[in-house]
């Protein structure tokens, strides 16, 4: 028989060797911590009257990255970010046997460009495209009408994110 000594021992060698195990598994598939964001430009201002929550979420993003400024309008900043266009669709996604949806497929598309006061493009002009589908049911309105509001939240969420991404491969024009 074990003594209580001897299994707290066992049980800290077998802890210890599952994190050793897990530490080696994670490192073997390439995972590593992000670090510190960086970007080119130590100033930017956000345009985007289309997309104020998306604009709001890149805003408070920014924000908290170290070194960088996010101001109110263009003429302040080294660079600008228009997001100038934003699309919405709504498709049916499948029917039931009666021919009526029973699911839906949500898309919005994100347009935007980065560019500095002189006009020179600071990266491509890119797009960001979200898609969510969620089932229909006629009987619960109003939680579908929940669903796809929280859906459109989440997709722009996701959009802000993405053109953070983005953002990070700007290059200042030579």
């Amino acid at each position: 028989m074990w003594s209580s000594d001897g299994k707290a021992k066992r049980r800290a060698l077998l802890q210890g060797a599952l994190c050793l195990g897990v530490v080696g598994a994670l490192s073997a598939c390439g995972f590593r911590l992000r670090g510190d964001v960086t970007y080119t430009f130590q100033s930017i201002a956000i345009n985007g009257a289309e997309a104020p929550v998306v604009v709001e979420n890149l805003r408070k993003l920014l924000s908290r990255v170290t070194g960088l400024k996010v101001m109110d309008h263009p003429k302040d900043a080294q660079v600008t970010l228009d997001l100038n266009q934003v699309s919405d669709d709504k498709s049916v996604l499948s029917l039931t046997s009666g021919g009526r949806a029973r699911e839906y497929v949500l898309t919005r598309v994100y347009a935007f460009r980065l560019y500095d006061q002189d006009g020179n493009e600071w990266m491509p002009p890119g797009e960001i495209e979200t898609q969510r589908s969620y089932s229909y049911d006629d009987t619960q309105r109003l939680a579908r009408e929940i669903q796809e509001q929280n859906l459109l939240l989440e997709m722009q969420q996701d959009a802000a994110q993405q053109i953070l991404r983005r953002l990070q491969k700007a290059q200042q024009p030579s």
